[in-house]
């Protein structure tokens, strides 16, 4: 199957290869479902009684459950934002001291998100189950579907704290370590004159002992001998 060249440019963009990264994926579908859970709540999760027109929470009548998982859907769906734009630029951040503290930037906020969501998903499950299934005549599909997407919100944000551990593991200074040629030069420089060093080659000349002996150690010399004295005959 022929592809046609505008295609195959196309997918080879930048743009396309940016949404292709794991983590900007990951980024979208927590987005996504933070947005599910904001508009479920936000439209249906908000019903009057038969009895009494005063709207109320469809999970147990407590406001704070839809109040908690608004705000914290909404406050999500804005992060995910503000670190897309920053991926969008991450090219062009030339600092490593400023790319190693947007990681771990990254890295604390997902683990956070993922603690948030988790609390959220315990909390209005147990609201949920609390509820009385007829107290209101609507909203019981947005409150399963923000209790659903809470959840998944969970796995989505800890699969992002993986991508940003990776990241930092991948990014992380190495120490400065000798170079083995630089070892070598200290070695030779240090080492004692082999046998077959060339200080130790004997040279031609009437001093070439005194002289091989004195580059081995500057405390030896070279033996002398006896000297012979007349005696005045008697």
């Amino acid at each position: 199957m022929h592809i046609p060249e505008s295609l195959q440019d196309l997918a080879d963009s930048e743009a396309v290869q940016f949404l292709k990264r794991p983590k900007i994926i990951a980024r979208i579908f927590a987005g996504v479902f933070s947005l599910i859970v904001f508009s479920s709540l936000l439209t249906d999760g908000y019903q009057n009684k038969t009895e009494n027109p005063q709207l109320h929470c469809v999970l147990n009548s407590n406001n704070v459950a839809c109040s908690f998982a608004v705000g914290a859907s909404f406050l999500a769906f804005l992060s995910c934002l503000v670190f897309l734009v920053l991926d969008a630029h991450e090219s062009r951040i030339t600092s490593s001291r400023f790319k190693t503290a947007f990681q771990l930037l990254d890295f604390i906020l997902a683990v956070l998100w993922a603690i948030i969501w988790f609390v959220g998903f315990c909390f209005l499950a147990n609201q949920w189950q609390h509820s009385s299934p007829r107290q209101f005549l609507l909203g019981s599909s947005s409150a399963k579907a923000a209790i659903a997407f809470t959840f998944f919100s969970i796995l989505v944000w800890i699969f992002q704290a993986y991508l940003a551990f990776q990241d930092l593991q991948n990014d992380a200074p190495v120490p400065y370590n000798h170079s083995l040629d630089e070892g070598g030069v200290v070695l030779t420089t240090l080492s004692p004159p082999s046998a077959f060093s060339p200080v130790n080659t004997p040279t031609t000349g009437p001093n070439s002992l005194s002289y091989a002996s004195s580059a081995l150690s500057p405390y030896l010399t070279t033996p002398k001998a006896p000297r012979l004295a007349m005696m005045p005959g008697n």
